[in-house]
């Protein structure tokens, strides 16, 4: 076989003796490379190298390609469980209605509830620059609205002619606070 990663398998072995370790994981004792090389081949299967600095170095006789499949497997499995946090965005204006606002709160709910960080835009447009404290106003009646189920990453900031914020939902805000807030309103 070629040379893989770093690690040696049969003739690549340089060692001149090692500990051997059968298929069943069970010690076989000290051999010399070649006898353990013999060991591997009759029972058609690679002698790898596992631990190339112990004293003798420490190899084993398996299945190298398929030893390398299950390993890939797992590797794979693993960034699948891996969870990728997305930032949706929710952009608004200073002067928003309220029917507005109370729509995109909704909308800003809903992607913390799927567990998404939420970047809130306010866009200012021609004259509104000159009151951004009314863009401000809206991110913090925002965020208080929003206290129970999401924190403040980022505090409001001005970027040119928008306004940003991101929010991050808290965890397990959402288990049984839904049943609560329906008796507010």
């Amino acid at each position: 076989m070629a040379k893989h990663d770093d690690t040696r398998i049969n003739d690549e072995i340089t060692a001149t003796r090692c500990r051997l370790i059968g298929v069943d994981g069970s010690q076989l004792g000290l051999f010399g490379i070649r006898d353990a090389q013999r060991v591997a081949d009759e029972q058609g299967l690679d002698l790898v190298e596992i631990a190339p600095n112990a004293d003798p170095p420490v190899c084993r006789v398996m299945d190298y390609g398929k030893y390398k499949y299950q390993q890939a497997m797992k590797a794979k499995a693993a960034r699948k469980n891996q969870s990728r946090v997305e930032v949706k965005e929710m952009k608004f204006r200073p002067k928003i209605d309220v029917g507005d606002y109370e729509t995109k709160k909704g909308h800003v709910l809903r992607f913390l509830k799927k567990g998404a960080r939420v970047k809130i835009t306010i866009m200012f447009r021609g004259r509104e620059m000159a009151h951004p404290e009314q863009g401000l106003n809206v991110l913090e009646r925002l965020a208080d609205d929003l206290k129970p189920y999401a924190t403040v990453e980022s505090a409001p900031k001005l970027e040119g002619r928008n306004m940003l914020m991101l929010l991050a939902p808290i965890k397990g805000a959402f288990d049984e606070k839904p049943s609560k807030s329906d008796g507010d309103k």
